[in-house]
């Protein structure tokens, strides 16, 4: 069985896919068996095949995982909304056995499953007389995560009440990778500074726009996979 980890963000658009698929691509590169999942994804193309996951495809094609992206998805939805919306609107609401079932099968074919969430962790995944909410999940499949927020103004509050409600529910925070970073802006270095005094939890590494690669040693971030 492959160890895990996920990926969750300080909101939504702050770069979790592309952060998760550098991610994914720097093991990969270090010659690790490294895959991906993602439980629910909305806001999909509809195509002559179906509608097609755009995130991980997007993560296959960039980390060249080479794999079905049927199987990195359980739920696929249409419109772009959050997945509890999605699916009381489309049908097929999410199932936790379901995603034990279909992530338990990615693990068995890589050694390290990076999961990637969808908004924020306070998301509803479904809320139709069955509550799942996007934190349930981490704690169901056992996972440590990393948070990845943005650089510039605002990012101290979200951080912060991302890790400390993370902690409150006894999920373990890894780090925090800080996206759309700029070298040498005063606020943005600061920021880096204050999150992680206020938090406890260390910065890992920062993207910038454009980058093509984390700048991590491999085998720090195995380190965050358990």
């Amino acid at each position: 069985m492959g160890k895990g980890l996920f990926i969750t963000g300080t909101n939504t658009d702050v770069g979790k896919t592309y952060v998760t698929a550098l991610i994914v691509k720097k093991l990969r590169e270090n010659n690790r068996n490294a895959g991906y999942f993602k439980a629910a994804v909305s806001g999909n193309i509809r195509t002559e095949k179906g509608l097609i996951p755009g995130d991980a495809e997007y993560v296959d094609r960039v980390a060249q995982i080479g794999g079905d992206v049927g199987e990195m998805v359980p739920y696929i939805y249409e419109n772009a909304y959050s997945p509890h919306l999605a699916a009381q609107i489309e049908g097929n609401p999410v199932e936790m056995s379901v995603i034990r079932q279909r992530y338990n099968a990615i693990a068995q074919k890589y050694d390290y499953v990076t999961m990637e969430g969808s908004g924020g962790i306070i998301c509803p995944i479904r809320y139709d007389g069955k509550k799942i909410m996007l934190d349930h999940m981490v704690k169901e499949l056992g996972l440590g995560t990393l948070v990845i927020a943005e650089a510039g103004l605002g990012t101290i509050n979200a951080v912060y009440l991302t890790v400390h409600y993370m902690k409150s529910q006894q999920i373990k925070v890894q780090g925090i990778i800080v996206n759309h970073f700029h070298d040498g802006d005063i606020i943005e270095q600061d920021n880096r500074k204050m999150i992680e005094i206020l938090t406890g939890v260390p910065v890992v590494a920062v993207v910038h726009d454009g980058d093509k690669d984390l700048d991590i040693d491999v085998e720090r971030l195995e380190e965050f996979y358990g």
